[in-house]
């Protein structure tokens, strides 16, 4: 195994400016975060402003649900594989030591990365696919998990998070790398609400969303390193590959996830420190790149992963969906959507502008849908539905 180092140099220079009060000056200024009502959560001498936006996010009503909101193979029961909770505290920490070294805001990376999963679906991204989907069909609009971790946080329950925190959560997209992340300003409401307007009319804008600091730049590529090399755990475990070292060589930022980890983040700190952008070696980030694809070819498209979730899950999310519609259009209030989902929104501490019953029809099945966790998705299922066929788990003893 290969674990490098910082260069002699750089940790002179990083010694140097923290002995001398140089350190660099890039994190963003608290002082000028920004949220839509400005009169409440104002910081104090304990409480900076981000670390308000960490406790809401923590303490919000669906961030409990990450623990059962699988992140790639749904269709185990196995405890030792990644859960979506699991993924959003390793993005925080990774991202928390890069920040660090690179003297940035630790409380808006901690806020971000926390947030930045809330609006997944049941089911990882094949249930954001499969929900995606019906919702155009529906209405000519798209669902994208990171628009919606946006509206979980800012629509359905409006906590006041900060401008700054918001815009990290939507522009953090894992999916897309780049060698280098410059920061795309971004100074207010009217803006975000834009740009989110815009990734439902066309999914094209989704990709062209970029965070408007450096810490949104830190979790963004942090995403990537936090589940790289730990979906080949994963699969390790579920019995997909044997030895993870021996399917996947990536040369320079290492085989396993140690080292892709440790390798990656020596390599941001290395070519970012003291610099307005985050970047990652050229070399590196071919690596990357090449990881995410061999990802995709031996794991994620793989037959084992793939096949059960477009033959068992996309029906199940299509007659769940149309179920429910038909219980909002005929106010069914017997319906498990009015009461474990529209009246908690309705009593809660945060309170909406307009009844949350006045939502469109679709906007009400998406938000329900979306905030599900398998087991309840499957539960919902079998009692909307009961007898027809679900999905079948590969158990402990198996």
């Amino acid at each position: 195994m290969k674990y490098d180092n910082l260069s002699r140099g750089l940790i002179e220079r990083m010694e140097y400016d923290k002995m001398t009060g140089h350190t660099p000056r890039l994190a963003f200024d608290g002082r000028r975060a920004l949220r839509r009502n400005p009169d409440k959560d104002k910081p104090n001498a304990f409480r900076g402003p981000f670390i308000r936006d960490v406790d809401k996010i923590l303490h919000s009503a669906y961030y409990s649900r990450f623990a059962d909101k699988t992140q790639v193979f749904s269709f185990y029961k196995n405890d030792d594989i990644s859960r979506r909770a699991l993924h959003v505290q390793l993005v925080s920490r990774i991202a928390r030591t890069i920040g660090s070294a690179l003297c940035l805001d630790l409380d808006l990376i901690e806020a971000i990365a926390l947030g930045h999963d809330m609006g997944h679906t049941p089911f990882g991204h094949a249930g954001e696919k499969f929900l995606d989907e019906i919702y155009f069909e529906k209405c000519g609009r798209h669902f994208a998990h990171n628009i919606h971790s946006a509206r979980v946080l800012d629509g359905i329950y409006p906590y006041n998070l900060t401008l700054q925190t918001l815009n990290g959560i939507i522009s953090h997209n894992g999916e897309i790398e780049k060698c280098e992340y410059h920061p795309a300003p971004m100074t207010s409401f009217e803006e975000l609400d834009s740009a989110i307007e815009g990734c439902y009319i066309d999914p094209e804008n989704n990709k062209r969303l970029m965070p408007c600091t450096l810490e949104g730049c830190v979790v963004r590529i942090c995403d990537i390193i936090a589940y790289l090399g730990k979906d080949r755990q994963d699969a390790k475990k579920a019995g997909l590959i044997e030895n993870e070292e021996d399917v996947f060589d990536l040369g320079v930022i290492g085989r396993v996830n140690a080292e892709i980890i440790n390798n990656l983040s020596v390599n941001i700190i290395e070519n970012s420190y003291g610099k307005p952008y985050i970047k990652m070696s050229p070399d590196y980030f071919e690596a990357l790149k090449g990881a995410k694809r061999s990802n995709y070819e031996k794991i994620y498209l793989t037959p084992g992963v793939a096949d059960p979730q477009a033959k068992v899950i996309r029906p199940m999310f299509i007659r769940l969906y149309d179920r429910l519609e038909k219980d909002l259009r005929e106010n069914r209030t017997s319906s498990p959507i009015f009461a474990h989902h529209i009246e908690p929104i309705s009593r809660s501490f945060y309170k909406r502008q307009r009844p949350y019953r006045e939502e469109d029809v679709h906007t009400i099945i998406t938000d329900y849908m979306a905030s599900m966790t398998d087991d309840y998705f499957v539960d919902l299922h079998e009692y909307l539905f009961p007898g027809e066929k679900t999905i079948e788990y590969k158990g402990y003893f198996e």
